[in-house]
């Protein structure tokens, strides 16, 4: 059967009210839903969905997107609450919010919930003056949802758009054990514009019960809460009437099983508690404590009740009230229940920056230790400081230099073009001990990356999958760093031939080596002269005499600085490409990040700019 949006026509936005647009107590002035003729139609009257109905669908849409984007992934204080939160928002937009917009002249949904043995099922059948809904000494007795309706309606409660995730089966089945299944019976004794649903016990000893109950209580355009008075003054009774206002219901309550003589008192004594805790405008019903044949009332017990229920089934305007206040409530309690929700989705981000922050940190740390270990001449050692020394102790460092006058020095300077094998070996080793330190340092980073996530709660969340496997540096790092460390050894030869060029010494002409003196600066660069390590014949001082001399202190100073500016920014991208390993381990174990409670906050203006 098609449901009535999908039949609807859209109109101009005069044609009618946004549904639920009025607030609270305000009675709709126009668009109000026709009262379906009685017998005449298997299906409910065509709606009439407006512009503005049609932008408020697009606005509850995107809500509902976006309660569906994320996940509370963290166990960070208060998240079992904000799950649950979660769930009940995305069930009531799917289970009665948008369905009621798209249904207009569909019944008027009263669900009636209630402890165990509060007489609610005995209610049910007493309104429809049939057994429709089981009762008896075994708790809980309503295991499956029971909906009875007018036969007229009972095709579309089976196949229309209203809760939506549960099952239909047609009726009778007063005794059936469905599970899930939510049972469909038709009823002459209601009228068209009423439906009654039976719902399971919400302090039912199983658990699923009271899911159903909740889940079914938010979809109610009217919620009748059944209580005894002998437990009026059950927690359980009072958070579920809190749940229903902070859900936005109209609330009735009844009251049963009221003794004689004493019951003014405790009739008396529910009012205050109802007042107190701000639920005092619910319409109040008392039901004495009288016998119950055939699992039925007596007629008299319930005719205020059944006045009331049908006055406002009949009535197509004081109905449409009804079915406006609720959803309108329902649409104001989105005001703060997504804000909150927000709010417990920045928590989750704030755990996300939490652990970002100690990549950053890691990282950090090792850059700067690493910068450190490139000025104060530890990385001259071993290999290195092997062939530094073969290189400026045999001459070679003096031969590549030509101190000479006049043309044939410049003709002289010129021929020679080739770099002794001393320098290869030089360079090869500098790049080879650069390229170790980096590694290592990386490695480093890593291994504190893991014990600093293990100490804490979401970064062990995170480890449990695949992101243990972070503890050291990526497999292609090694070729990175070679990449980074060659293209580094380029950049300060390009500097020595470009910029020393022009900034020699104007007394004298030099032809050098240009990747030779390159490689002096290197060393300059990475501390020599300024550690323990001594050079035989007192070359220790080497490179820093041959450069001022070769270009001046200053022009010196300008060159090593964008040498070393230009190799810390290499090593620094270097560790931005592993630290982003960390960042899409985040990503993929589900932790929201700032976006989410961004598009929160602007879905629910969306949805006020709609209304």
């Amino acid at each position: 059967m098609t449901p009535p949006a999908e039949q609807s026509a859209v109109h101009d936005e005069d044609a009618g009210a946004v549904p639920g647009s009025g607030g609270r107590s305000g009675r709709p002035s126009e668009g109000r839903a026709e009262r379906p003729a009685a017998r005449t139609s298997e299906r409910p009257p065509e709606g009439v969905i407006t512009v503005r109905q049609g932008e408020l669908i697009r606005a509850l849409n995107g809500l509902r997107d976006q309660l569906g984007a994320f996940e509370f992934l963290l166990e960070v204080p208060g998240v079992d609450e904000a799950r649950e939160a979660r769930l009940e928002l995305r069930n009531q937009l799917n289970d009665y919010v948008l369905p009621r917009i798209q249904a207009a002249g569909t019944p008027m949904l009263v669900v009636l919930g209630g402890s165990t043995g509060a007489g609610k099922s005995t209610l049910v059948n007493t309104l429809v003056g049939a057994r429709v809904s089981a009762t008896g000494v075994l708790r809980p007795t309503t295991s499956s949802p029971i909906l009875v309706c007018h036969p007229d309606f009972t095709d579309w409660f089976l196949e229309g758009p209203m809760l939506p995730g549960m099952g239909r089966v047609r009726g009778p089945a007063p005794d059936a054990i469905a599970g899930d299944q939510l049972v469909i019976i038709g009823s002459d004794a209601l009228p068209p514009g009423l439906a009654l649903l039976d719902s399971p016990d919400f302090d039912s000893v199983f658990e699923d019960h009271y899911e159903f109950a909740t889940k079914l209580m938010a979809a109610a355009d009217l919620w009748l809460c059944v209580t005894t008075a002998a437990r009026y003054a059950d927690a359980q009774v009072w958070d579920m009437l809190r749940r229903a206002k902070d859900n936005g219901a109209t609330i009735g309550v009844a009251l049963s099983r009221v003794p004689q003589g004493a019951g003014a008192e405790v009739v008396e004594h529910f009012g205050e508690m109802l007042t107190e805790r701000g639920v005092g405008e619910a319409r109040r019903f008392t039901i004495p404590e009288t016998r119950v044949e055939e699992s039925r009332l007596p007629e008299e017990a319930v005719e205020d009740i059944r006045a009331w229920l049908v006055g406002l089934a009949e009535n197509t305007d004081d109905r449409t009230v009804v079915i406006g206040d609720t959803l309108a409530g329902v649409l104001d309690s989105f005001r703060t229940r997504v804000p909150e929700l927000a709010k417990q989705v920045e928590a989750q981000v704030e755990k996300r920056a939490e652990l970002a922050r100690e990549v950053e940190s890691a990282y950090g740390t090792a850059l700067a230790e690493l910068d450190e270990a490139t000025r104060n001449g530890s990385l001259l050692r071993g290999e290195v400081l092997a062939r530094w020394q073969d290189f400026a102790g045999t001459g070679d460092l003096l031969r590549s230099l030509q101190v000479q006058r006049g043309r044939a020095g410049r003709r002289s300077g010129r021929r020679r073009r080739s770099s002794p094998t001393r320098v290869l070996a030089l360079k090869a080793a500098l790049r080879s001990g650069l390229e170790s330190l980096i590694v290592s340092s990386a490695e480093h980073a890593a291994e504190q990356v893991i014990v600093r996530w293990r100490d804490h709660p979401a970064g062990r969340q995170v480890l449990a999958g695949p992101a243990a496997t972070l503890g050291h540096a990526s497999p292609e790092l090694s070729r990175r760093v070679t990449r980074a460390v060659s293209s580094w050894q380029d950049h300060v030869h390009e500097l020595i031939r470009t910029e020393g060029v022009t900034k020699r010494s104007v007394a004298k002409v030099v032809s050098f080596d240009s990747e030779a003196v390159s490689l002096v600066l290197m060393i300059g660069l990475l501390g020599y002269g300024t550690s323990d390590v001594a050079v035989e014949g007192g070359t220790s001082a080497v490179p820093q005499r041959l450069l001022k001399a070769l270009f001046g202190a200053e022009s010196l100073r300008g060159m090593g600085a964008k040498a070393r500016a230009d190799l810390r920014s290499r090593i620094g991208m270097l560790f931005d490409e592993e630290a982003i390993r960390y960042g899409q381990a985040i990503d993929a174990a589900g932790i929201p990040d700032e976006t989410v409670p961004v598009q929160l906050y602007q879905a629910t203006y969306n949805l006020e700019v709609a209304r």
